[in-house]
């Protein structure tokens, strides 16, 4: 028999990632057991968001023989995003990608001809990494 708690505590990293992306629309519904697996059911706002909770579970485990994850994307492909105070492109490249290098990438996708230029209450558009 699957121990719940236990593999709540495996994939703890998968559900953090999920509820990292809270004030952009994305929900942990539940969280239990299916037969031998965990089961998580959870919404995310955009696929850029999807990928990122999808490289997180990979990470922890790239079978992922015991999760069985219904993760509904309730946008589009791009995720809007509005510039902070303090942020900069590799900033939210690291949140939004788990790397700081896609930074030009977001650049390119919205016109920014100086990454170092962006300025709080800013509107962009992450694009889907290529």
């Amino acid at each position: 028999m699957a121990d719940l708690n236990q593999l709540k505590q495996k994939y703890a990293p998968v559900i953090n990632t999920i509820q990292e992306f809270q004030e952009y629309g994305a929900k942990v519904d539940s969280v239990d057991l299916a037969g031998e697996q965990l089961h998580i059911k959870a919404e995310v706002p955009s696929q850029v968001v999807a990928n990122r909770v999808w490289d997180s579970i990979k990470q922890v485990d790239p079978s992922y023989s015991d999760l069985k994850h219904e993760i509904a994307t309730t946008g589009g492909a791009e995720q809007a995003y509005t510039i902070k105070p303090g942020d900069n492109l590799s900033k939210i490249s690291k949140l939004f990608y788990g790397t700081p290098n896609k930074y030009q990438q977001i650049a390119q996708a919205n016109g920014i001809s100086d990454p170092n230029k962006i300025q709080a209450g800013q509107q962009i558009k992450l694009p889907v990494a290529a």
